[in-house]
């Protein structure tokens, strides 16, 4: 087993606190760095980064970073889902270790979506703000991102809805 325990710290984001998600970060007992290219091949990672070593994740609707001593998580609902998360994480990297000798290795993420591509299915020429941003330019950023999702445009029709998914996958 590489990761055992970890210590959990809970906050709110400074630059806004009236938002109602909260951020985790994961203090780890042990460094797990040397899981990283792994966990990205398994995990699919988004961003690969070699020095520092990290990778990120867009899972669960969440942007999940890892370092070798620390998890960052953002935007969940409340503590009971950082806890999900970081144990089914724990999960993941220690099975990956386990199975090391049978994974490729990778050292990149994965080539990233581009924003204009996405604006290309959005209903852009609204800009309604349904999904809470003030143009389509700037929800398909925020989808690149991996922060938002096709279901967070209301508006947007069923066809592009499924095209989206599929390009962002």
């Amino acid at each position: 087993m590489l990761l055992k325990k970890y210590t959990k710290e809970i906050f709110r984001a400074k630059c806004n606190p009236s938002f109602q998600s909260v951020h985790c970060i994961a203090h780890l007992d042990d460094d797990i760095g040397e899981v990283l290219p792994y966990l990205n091949s398994v995990l699919g990672g988004f961003t690969y980064l070699k020095d520092p070593p990290a990778v990120t994740f867009k899972i669960h609707g969440k942007l999940i970073t890892v370092y070798p001593r620390e998890i960052a998580v953002n935007a969940l609902r409340d503590e009971e889902e950082a806890d999900n998360i970081l144990e089914w994480l724990k999960k993941e990297i220690n099975e990956t270790w386990e199975k090391r000798a049978e994974i490729e290795p990778r050292y990149e993420g994965v080539p990233r979506p581009k924003v204009l591509e996405i604006l290309k299915l959005l209903p852009r020429r609204t800009n309604c703000s349904e999904c809470g941003q003030p143009t389509c330019m700037v929800f398909a950023t925020l989808v690149a991102a991996g922060a938002k999702g096709p279901d967070d445009c209301p508006p947007l029709i069923e066809e592009n809805k499924r095209r989206l998914e599929e390009y962002m996958s």
